[in-house]
């Protein structure tokens, strides 16, 4: 049985494929601050886009792995996506978009929910 913590590693390699092959360019994976963790950060002509990423194995209760980002994820994705920009000023004047990306696994392969602007800013 794999491990959450390999489910997860597994879930993030797929989705960074997915968006690759969507013309997505990635700049970084799991970017961390004291406040937080983005999983993938990927660049997309003048737009800058965060990606929280969810994997579920497909016997997962019929819960879609994107219902699980509660609030306090939001809060802290929105922080860190603040302090990799400070941090980044090369992409001062990029338009900010965070995604979300639920990720499947099952008999037939690897199945994406990928939601552009899922998360914003209330």
């Amino acid at each position: 049985m794999i491990s959450r913590t390999g489910k997860g590693r597994k879930g993030e390699d797929a989705a960074a494929e997915f968006l690759k092959k969507k013309g997505y360019k990635l700049i970084t994976r799991n970017f961390r601050w004291r406040g937080g963790e983005i999983d993938l950060i990927f660049v997309r002509k003048k737009t800058l886009i965060f990606v929280e990423v969810r994997s579920f194995s497909a016997n997962s209760m019929g819960i879609e792995p994107i219902e699980t980002i509660g609030p306090s994820k939001v809060e802290k994705l929105l922080k860190t996506a603040m302090v990799f920009v400070e941090a980044h000023p090369e992409f001062q004047g990029y338009d900010l978009r965070f995604d979300a990306i639920g990720v499947k696994f099952n008999r037939n392969g690897v199945e994406f929910n990928h939601i552009e602007n899922a998360i914003r800013k209330e």
